[in-house]
């Protein structure tokens, strides 16, 4: 039985609180997005999962992937996923090295740190699978031989929202194994056209400077771990959870993973406000973006309908 750690220090959440504001900066220099944005992207980053941006083409994801890679001075990788891409694509594969009469395992680009999956929704079912596997494992086996990924590790996935021909959707399994989904959506005309004047002198992504490194991240992602959820808390999720399962306009409500990861999501945003302790206020802050997407409608229900069930569940149940 392995040893229970010690509860994360006031002073080492101020010292992450810091950090992250520090990494949602960087990031702002160069990708035009809203404040909200960043924040769950840094959940997902502390939390160690991972995130599902559906969004139009053209309004920033790529963008958005690079300079979080460049702010914590980690590899990027990205993968732009069709019909004919296959597993060993993306986790690697065995080849024969002749001079040295044996095979060698050349890794793929989800040994990265960053990992963009640039539309994966028109990825082959086989091809997701396996890409959702080292995203869940972190690990991959390659003919009985198994190579763990990089540390820390973070998916950003892509789907186009209104473009499905061709396309293979994700399983309500594996769109459970996203942290967080996020829109980015198109910024404000304000916005847009200090864009264009600042990219005229090229690509704002190249200009940045790293402002933490991969240690730095790990002791946050430890950290984050560390901070402290009452028992009150754990059963408030559960009744959040029961009650997006019990809602008439819901065939299939959110899982136990669902719970898992908003705790895990909960206690990372609690640090980065520089707090020891997660409270019912971040649950509620990050319900929406880790719980509806996760929700199965029933085939009466209007499009918005997820997004509402987790506002009345929210609502509707009190905080211990």
């Amino acid at each position: 039985m392995e040893p229970e750690q010690a509860p994360v220090a006031q002073h080492e959440c101020e010292a992450y609180a810091a950090l992250t504001r520090r990494l949602a900066g960087n990031v702002a220099n160069a990708v035009q997005v809203r404040t909200e944005t960043l924040t769950f992207l840094m959940v997902a980053l502390l939390a160690e999962g991972h995130v599902l941006i559906e969004d139009y083409p053209g309004v920033g994801k790529t963008a958005l992937a690079r300079a979080l890679a460049r702010s914590i001075d980690c590899q990027f990788a990205r993968v732009q996923c069709t019909s004919d891409l296959l597993p060993a694509d993306v986790v690697g594969t065995n080849v024969y090295d002749q001079r040295e009469s044996r095979f060698e395992f050349r890794p793929g680009p989800v040994f990265a740190n960053v990992v963009l999956v640039d539309e994966i929704n028109r990825a082959s079912p086989k091809t997701q699978s396996g890409l959702l596997e080292c995203m869940q494992e972190r690990r991959v086996t390659v003919d009985v031989h198994t190579h763990e990924l990089a540390r820390p590790f973070i998916v950003l996935a892509t789907q186009n929202p209104i473009e499905y021909e061709g396309t293979y959707p994700l399983p309500e399994a594996q769109v459970d194994r996203f942290m967080i989904r996020l829109s980015l959506g198109y910024p404000s005309r304000g916005a847009e056209a200090g864009m264009l004047a600042d990219h005229e002198a090229g690509d704002r992504v190249l200009t940045l400077a790293p402002v933490a490194d991969a240690a730095e991240v790990l002791a946050a992602q430890d950290a984050a771990k560390r901070v402290r959820a009452s028992e009150p808390l754990r059963e408030y999720i559960v009744r959040l959870l029961w009650r997006t399962r019990e809602d008439p306009r819901v065939d299939l409500g959110a899982s136990p993973r669902a719970g898992l990861l908003l705790l895990r999501a909960a206690k990372a945003f609690a640090m980065m406000q520089g707090r020891d302790h997660a409270l019912p206020d971040d649950v509620q802050a990050l319900a929406q973006t880790v719980l509806a997407h996760r929700l199965v409608l029933a085939p009466e229900s209007a499009r918005r309908a997820a997004a509402d069930v987790v506002s009345d569940a929210v609502s509707s149940v009190r905080a211990l």
